[in-house]
């Protein structure tokens, strides 16, 4: 009865889990905001909203850079965690300035509020093991000389 409450029996992938994550989220992400800023940036430029006073064009550049870059990058799992924080910050900002923090009713900020939960989850978690950050990762550790085995050379001299 206790493995059936804790689900024993399903296997702890988190690496596999951190993969779901990063495609299913950047790819929404990419979908339903970043395509849209891309094909359309001329139009929407000029009703955009500007919460930073910055000026329209820079805020929807920036959102741009969130949500169709960064959201690509999550899903290929190149420089996550900067990505990530990116994404967490514009989803940040559309949520508290834009969406008011309101979680319902219209114009609510509920998907910028599940954005930025997976975006701070990312940030602190990584990209995990099958991304190509793990791999630049283990390629440099393959190119490094351990330092134990540098400071016996440097001895043996």
């Amino acid at each position: 009865m206790n493995s059936l409450i804790r689900l024993s029996f399903v296997p702890h992938v988190n690496n596999l889990a951190l993969l779901t994550l990063r495609v299913l989220v950047g790819t929404s992400l990419f979908l339903r905001h970043g395509l849209e800023k891309v094909s359309g940036f001329s139009q929407m430029v000029q009703h955009f909203p500007d919460p930073l006073h910055m000026g329209a064009h820079w805020s929807l550049t920036c959102a741009l850079l969130s949500d169709a870059v960064c959201s690509l990058l999550l899903v290929v799992g190149l420089g996550t965690r900067w990505a990530a924080l990116v994404i967490a910050v514009n989803t940040g900002v559309a949520f508290t300035l834009v969406h008011r923090m309101h979680l319902s009713g219209e114009h609510n900020g509920e998907l910028a509020w599940m954005y930025l939960a997976v975006a701070l989850t990312l940030f602190m978690t990584g990209a995990g093991r099958f991304s190509i950050d793990q791999g630049l990762a283990g390629h440099e550790r393959h190119h490094r000389e351990p330092r134990q085995t540098r400071k016996f050379r440097a001895a043996a001299r």
